[in-house]
């Protein structure tokens, strides 16, 4: 990967996807305009991938922001490359569609550049984002996740997306899809937690072996603040190894982390809303780290995960509990 300014990788299906995008998940208590204006600010510093989610309920306004950035002559809409996701209560076949159509109307675009299953694990399908029974536990469905990526290739086969992939399948998953009888599309990319707290190797030396690109969400950790998280969970950017490195290059340690993944091969999902901190985490194409900096930085693996679905735990397609 040649990783100059704005590079791209080439997907097994011919598409082109940036290297480096910028997250559009909003942990509760940042305000939506909050989204509109940070998408406004990556578009404007030189992002180009933009990975969002039916799931993240801000599709509007990172469509507007979109759509203003086209307006002012900034991009175009072929300079863009937008990703969303089909959410665990559309995964039965005959909802995915309608999903993906959700997200379009929502964002005021006539196609996304990706469309992938946002994790395997089903939920209730209805109009309840996270469906609970009376005793406040989920709801979970079951749904053979080849009939789910039968019903994406339709997307794609109709013009909806112009790529198709996955997030937060194992191996096997992706095993189950490469070897359906009667594939179409194979999948072009598995979006997976991935930092230095948890690397990936395994299944990155599996995806690579497919030509499925690895793309990496909270490339930076994750925040505190989310109730998602637990409270004593580490933080990356505070660990000394990355702090040290990033010193010796006059860098962030978030600068550091993101370059890490993009050197592996690795397209990294770099989040902030603060404006200084998105300019920042662009910056990453203008130094290199060594071959030791980056075998000190493959030793901080822990197999550390912010986001464990623990939830879906007794699911049949929980995908955590392989290896990799």
């Amino acid at each position: 990967m040649d990783l100059k300014h704005n590079c791209s990788v080439k997907l097994n299906d011919g598409n082109l996807m940036p290297v480096l995008g910028f997250g559009t998940f909003a942990p509760d208590g940042i305000q939506k305009s909050k989204v509109n204006e940070a998408t406004k600010i990556a578009i404007d510093v030189g992002f180009r991938h933009i990975d969002a989610a039916y799931f993240y309920q801000n599709e509007e306004e990172v469509g507007q922001a979109l759509r203003d950035k086209m307006a002012d002559g900034t991009v175009k809409r072929e300079d863009l490359f937008y990703t969303t996701k089909i959410w665990a209560t559309f995964l039965r076949p005959e909802l995915v569609r309608q999903c993906l159509e959700r997200s379009l109307k929502k964002l005021g675009l006539d196609y996304v550049d990706l469309c992938i299953i946002h994790a395997p694990i089903a939920m209730k399908p209805g109009e309840e984002l996270l469906p609970k029974d009376a005793n406040g536990k989920f709801i979970l469905d079951i749904v053979d996740i080849c009939d789910t990526w039968e019903a994406l290739e339709k997307c794609k086969d109709v013009g909806l997306t112009k790529s198709i992939g996955v997030s937060n399948f194992n191996h096997k998953q992706l095993e189950l899809i490469l070897n359906k009888p009667g594939l179409k599309y194979k999948p072009t990319c598995n979006q997976v937690e991935c930092h230095p707290y948890i690397n990936q190797s395994k299944l990155l030396e599996f995806c690579m072996s497919k030509d499925i690109v690895l793309v990496a969400y909270s490339a930076l950790g994750s925040h505190k603040a989310s109730n998602r998280i637990s409270s004593d969970s580490p933080y990356l950017l505070g660990e000394p190894i990355l702090k040290t490195i990033a010193k010796k290059h006059n860098r962030t340690p978030a600068q550091v982390a993101l370059r890490y993944q993009l050197q592996r091969g690795v397209v990294a999902l770099a989040k902030s809303f603060n404006e200084k901190r998105i300019k920042e985490n662009f910056e990453v194409f203008d130094f290199e780290l060594t071959q030791e900096d980056m075998k000190a930085i493959d030793g901080l693996n822990r197999n550390f995960r912010y986001l464990k679905f623990s939830f879906a735990v007794d699911h049949p397609y929980y995908p955590f509990l392989e290896e990799y």
